[in-house]
């Protein structure tokens, strides 16, 4: 995978003409794309397809939750697609299906620990009581770790401690990623770039502040510049 652009931009738009677009406006600039469930449901496997065959590496973010066969099937489907990273809940038997099912090929299981747009009130109102956000997603890791996941989908504000917990082997990667001053929208519990890769995140996700930029390409340089100053 490209380790020297940490930037991973989300293609959350509604169709393939929108998508193809932002991709072209930032040309060689971005090698990697997010494909969430809103333009895989529009679109399905031939824009992974074609995002792929254009050299393009694809983080397809479906975060699976079903039982293991399903998964563990669906996963394969997706490995044969060509994607780099594929998501599922990190949840032990969900996430050791979807291991099983991309064995032998190039793509990497995330388990996504809590949604980003989650604080603490979002966690009681599914019954998780007496955790702190961070102290869940570091209960999930445990769990994931042992199941064998290749990585983790956290917050920037839990990327420091997860990376003492799983060390250098594992991927992280952090959505709710914002330059300083960039409207956080629906996200809770976010951090600035430079911060985030600090923490010990690996790839950054960043959507609107890019995607509904003016120029996307000069949004996604202008971020680039932020990251290079702030090592």
């Amino acid at each position: 995978m490209n380790r020297r652009n940490p930037l991973i931009v989300a293609l959350d738009v509604e169709n393939r003409a929108s998508a193809l677009r932002l991709v072209e406006q930032c040309g060689e600039l971005i090698p990697f794309y997010k494909v969430g469930l809103e333009l895989f449901t529009a679109e399905g496997p031939a824009l992974v397809r074609e995002l792929v065959g254009a050299g393009k590496q694809v983080f397809l973010d479906l975060k699976m939750y079903d039982i293991g066969e399903t998964v563990r099937r669906a996963a394969a489907r997706a490995a044969d697609l060509g994607v780099s990273l594929l998501t599922v809940h990190c949840v032990p038997q969900v996430i050791r299906a979807a291991v099983e099912g991309v064995e032998g090929s190039q793509t990497k299981i995330l388990a996504v620990t809590v949604l980003t747009s989650f604080d603490q009130r979002d966690l009681e109102d599914i019954g998780i009581a007496g955790r702190t956000p961070a102290e869940h997603v570091l209960w999930l890791a445990g769990r994931g770790l042992e199941a064998g996941t290749h990585g983790f989908v956290c917050s920037p504000l839990e990327a420091a401690r997860l990376r003492a917990l799983v060390g250098g082997g594992r991927l992280l990667v952090t959505p709710g990623v914002r330059s300083a001053g960039a409207a956080a929208h629906d996200q809770k519990r976010v951090a600035t770039p430079a911060e985030a890769l600090a923490a010990g995140a690996d790839y950054l996700v960043i959507g609107r502040e890019i995607t509904r930029a003016t120029d996307p390409r000069a949004a996604a340089q202008r971020i680039l510049g932020e990251v290079a100053d702030g090592c």
